[in-house]
């Protein structure tokens, strides 16, 4: 790497033509996630800055005007004319795709953000961009309006003795491109969050200026990725206090990892990242990982004599099961694959990671016979328990003939046979599953009625699971394999799996513990978008002859009867249970693709579901009772029906 950091280092790839015109193509989508990648990219530009040892504060601020703000202390980028465009080097980052640093000129030895597409996209997607550049001295100034320079770089010297540097972007995105331009606190708050766990020691600021009074957080980790996964196993019980920590360099790419095993989990939780980026589509770094894990404690437990020469080997899962691990790689260049470009691909690094994980791991369990011993009995648990299930699921898969007389659930399939074009509603009770059988159009629409609520299965061991009549329904009739490794979406049944429950208590519990076990053990099903939550309507308002109106909730009701004229004679019902709906109703209101209101459920921030899944379905009732206080206020205690 080099010191040096100027107009030659930023190399020049293509053209900014099409951007505004596609910009599907550059940011994925126009919706939120669209909006809220245009602050990812350019906060990527400042941690780049951080990896490089140049920087080692950032701050992301949101404005009340629409606009956000992000200023770190690095370099600052070049000003000087750049050779290929003869213009500053700001105005060609900012105007040509593809132009950076971080592009094979030197500039920079590894990069969080090469997958995405240049701070030059931001500037095209927003309504104005103004850059502000500290450097040698001097302050730079240059704004952009819908991509194009307003005016010629403006500078100023810096007041004497201040010999500040760095770069503030701040931009608004364009309302001509983003039909909503509101950006999400609890959104950003979370990636920048795990930034600063996965750059040990930077020192993020997070200010909303939205709010009265303004908000500001701060956050730096000392511990790194050791405290991250501190924070998901806040409320666990680890096997061993220490968490194990990992960190070696071979052939250019940096490891880092953190591990952590947990006695009252039954689940792994693994997350990976690739210079900053989540691959929650896994890659070679999470196989590298997986082996070296397996290997390393089948190893051990032959050496602690748990496991005799005529054993098999533990199993990756069972090995894996309460584990909870954190591993970062730094690639020079890094090759991402799959739908979302979220996988690792470069495949000298699953070779890498195998051999740094075994060694360091190999090396701090000899030193901790203590430690080693309650990892093995952990996985020797889990492989019995997984022999019990492993019974219990094959009664389950015998049963896969999808006959209804075998089928606890019940299920009333749809004619389709393209999952693409299915989609299956999960009900509870069997007045509700009534209902729904009628009103449902039966080329695309199943149901599948559960009786009561499932088995809360943050509390149960594998075979219990198995074994649960609603659970055997589900993993039949969905096409489901078991637990996540097993997941195959071609042998989906349904591409849309819809939660219906009752808007009451006993209905988000039911959909909770729905949500749980395919957190649980389906969660590929989440990561890649099948799951949603119908939203029925809590109030019918009928007037006058033919006039219909249904509400979702105390506000929209209010808001409808203002609206009526005077005197207007009027009825109320009010909706305790999907039972209570005629057919035709449910059709309109929550089956019907034109009308009804549905809640795709994603998972962006793995790390936070995890604890809070752990925090409201787990044996600890401390951690819960401390949620629930923390959390009282953002309640409206009116709008609660109990």
């Amino acid at each position: 790497m080099t010191e040096n950091y100027g107009a030659e280092q930023i190399q020049v790839l293509e053209g900014l033509e099409a951007v505004r015109r596609r910009p599907g193509m550059y940011i994925g989508s126009t919706g939120p996630k669209g909006l809220h990648h245009l602050v990812y990219e350019v906060v990527d530009n400042s941690v780049d800055e951080a990896l490089a040892g140049y920087c080692n504060e950032i701050e992301v601020t949101l404005h009340p005007d629409g606009s956000v703000s992000v200023l770190d202390n690095g370099r600052g980028i070049p000003v000087d004319i750049h050779p290929k465009t003869g213009q500053s080097a700001l105005v060609t980052v900012m105007t040509v795709l593809h132009a950076g640093g971080k592009f094979g000129g030197g500039g920079y030895k590894v990069s969080g953000g090469l997958h995405g597409v240049g701070v030059s996209v931001v500037n095209a997607l927003s309504e104005w961009l103004e850059a502000r550049v500290w450097r040698e001295g001097k302050v730079y100034f240059q704004r952009f309006e819908r991509g194009a320079v307003v005016g010629s770089l403006q500078s100023e010297p810096q007041p004497a003795g201040a010999q500040r540097r760095g770069t503030e972007v701040r931009f608004k995105p364009d309302e001509l491109i983003f039909p909503e331009r509101e950006f999400d606190y609890s959104l950003l708050a979370a990636r920048l969050r795990e930034l600063a766990y996965l750059n040990a020691g930077l020192k993020i600021i997070f200010s909303d200026l939205r709010r009265d009074p303004p908000h500001r957080e701060v956050y730096q980790f000392a511990g790194g990725i050791k405290e991250y996964v501190a924070f998901i196993n806040h409320e666990k019980t680890p096997i061993h206090p220490d968490i194990i920590y990992v960190r070696g360099e071979r052939d250019g790419v940096e490891v880092e990892a953190a591990l952590q095993w947990c006695a009252d989990v039954y689940t792994d939780t693994l997350i990976g990242f690739a210079n900053n980026i989540r691959t929650t589509e896994g890659g070679t770094h999470l196989e590298g990982l997986k082996t070296a894990l397996t290997l390393t404690i089948n190893s051990q437990a032959r050496k602690l004599n748990k496991l005799k020469d005529s054993d098999s080997n533990l199993a990756g899962e069972n090995v894996r099961e309460g584990l909870t691990a954190i591993l970062a790689v730094k690639v020079p260049n890094p090759e991402f694959e799959g739908q979302t470009k979220t996988k690792l691909g470069n495949t000298e690094v699953r070779g890498i990671v195998q051999t740094l994980v075994s060694e360091a791991l190999t090396e701090y369990l000899e030193f901790n016979p203590n430690v080693a011993r309650g990892i093995v009995e952990k996985a020797i648990q889990s492989f019995n328990a997984a022999e019990a299930a492993r019974r219990a699921r094959e009664l389950v898969r015998r049963k896969s003939a999808l006959e209804s007389s075998t089928l606890p659930g019940k299920l009333a399939d749809c004619s389709c046979r393209d999952p693409a074009e299915s989609e299956v509603y999960l009900v509870e009770g069997d007045s509700a599953g009534g209902s729904a059988k009628q009103g449902r159009d039966r080329q695309f629409q199943a149901v599948l009625p559960l009786r009561g609520k499932i088995l809360n299965i943050e509390k149960a061991d594998p075979a219990k699971i198995y074994k649960n009549a609603e659970i055997q329904a589900m993993i039949t009739a969905l096409g489901l394999g078991v637990k996540g490794e097993e997941f195959d979406p071609s042998q989906l049944r349904y591409h849309r799996i819809i939660l219906m429950t009752d808007a009451d208590v006993d209905g988000s519990h039911i959909r909770t513990l729905l949500l749980t076990f395919f957190y649980r053990y389906q969660k590929a099903l989440l990561e890649q978008g099948y799951v949603y939550i119908a939203c029925p309507p809590l109030y019918k308002i009928e007037w006058g002859r033919n006039n219909v109106r249904y509400c979702y909730n105390e506000a929209e009701k209010e808001q409808v009867l203002r609206s009526l004229p005077a005197n207007t004679k009027y009825t109320i019902q009010r909706f305790k249970g999907l039972g209570e709906m005629m057919p035709e109703q449910l059709w309109e209101t929550t089956m019907n693709p034109a009308t009804r209101v549905l809640k795709q459920i994603t998972i962006e921030d793995a790390a936070e579901a995890d604890r809070i899944f752990t925090i409201l379905m787990g044996d600890a009732v401390g951690p819960r009772r401390e949620f629930i206080e923390a959390h009282s206020a953002q309640l409206d205690l009116a709008a609660l029906d109990i």
